[in-house]
């Protein structure tokens, strides 16, 4: 008997820290909570290790070299929105290059801002990856109704 089994959408964000400050990026001209600041992120390509795709994404839309040695696995969460999926926080506070919107056509700001004053308008599950990250809670779900009681 062959089923199809159930897969969902795997992505990486990529926390970019200097002191208590994080690199956030506005969406722009993408369909995906445009006009809201999020981090450097996107979905994995087949056959691509986390890192990895954490390192590509950071050229891609920042322009600078991360080492593997030099990130972090910071939370994972389990995500719904219109659909289900698993996100990655990765984090690091060393990279060579300087930091570049390189992707205008779908971000029209970088910004540094302290982790205790993230703007308003910071997409909400992301803004949970960087509280979670800073209390330390590795894995979390978003987007769930939370059961009243456990059997």
């Amino acid at each position: 008997m062959n089923k199809d089994r159930f897969t969902m959408p795997v992505a990486v964000h990529l926390f970019l820290v200097r002191g208590t400050d994080i690199l956030l990026l506005r969406r722009y001209n993408t369909g995906y909570e445009d006009g809201n600041y999020s981090v450097p992120a996107g979905h994995l390509d087949g056959g691509e290790e986390v890192v990895a795709g954490a390192i590509r994404e950071a050229k891609e839309e920042c322009g600078i070299e991360i080492e593997p040695s030099d990130l972090q696995v910071a939370g994972v969460m389990h995500r719904r929105s219109l659909d289900e999926r698993i996100d990655f926080f990765l984090v690091t506070s060393r990279w060579s290059g300087e930091i570049s919107n390189c992707e205008p056509e779908k971000c029209d700001e970088l910004r540094w801002v302290d982790m205790d004053q993230l703007p308003t308008n910071v997409i909400p599950y992301v803004r949970q990856g960087i509280n979670n990250y800073r209390s330390g809670q590795w894995f979390d779900s978003f987007g769930w109704v939370k059961s009243s009681s456990i059997v």
